[in-house]
């Protein structure tokens, strides 16, 4: 049970700080090019990240369609993945050494 707390608390950790990526690339343009103003731009993002989050799941159908071996990978491995995620996505973060579009989906997933 401490496995499984310790996976959804690392897992909202990694997502709020993946936000800081999502926004920045998805309302950079609009902001800039002034076809919305930051509140307006924010707020929409907001809800369709909302929206995509609790309405879609084709990536996860997919991953759990026999993608991923559920005999090998337990809830430590995923839970050192999603720290290894949130490491990527300081570091990508933090370092102007690594400046460029990444893509943490491609760390969880191993790509």
């Amino acid at each position: 049970m401490f496995t499984l707390i310790s996976v959804v608390l690392a897992a909202v950790i990694f997502e709020y700080s993946n936000g800081f990526h999502d926004a920045a690339n998805a309302i950079a343009t609009v902001v800039s090019t002034r076809v919305l103003t930051p509140r307006q731009a924010i707020a929409m993002a907001a809800f369709f990240n909302l929206t995509g989050a609790l309405v879609g799941g084709a990536v996860a159908s997919t991953i759990g369609q026999g993608l991923v071996d559920t005999d090998i990978v337990t809830m430590t491995t995923v839970l050192c993945a999603v720290i290894a995620a949130f490491a990527w996505n300081m570091a990508t973060r933090l370092s102007a050494a690594f400046a460029g579009q990444r893509s943490l989906r491609h760390v969880a997933i191993g790509r």
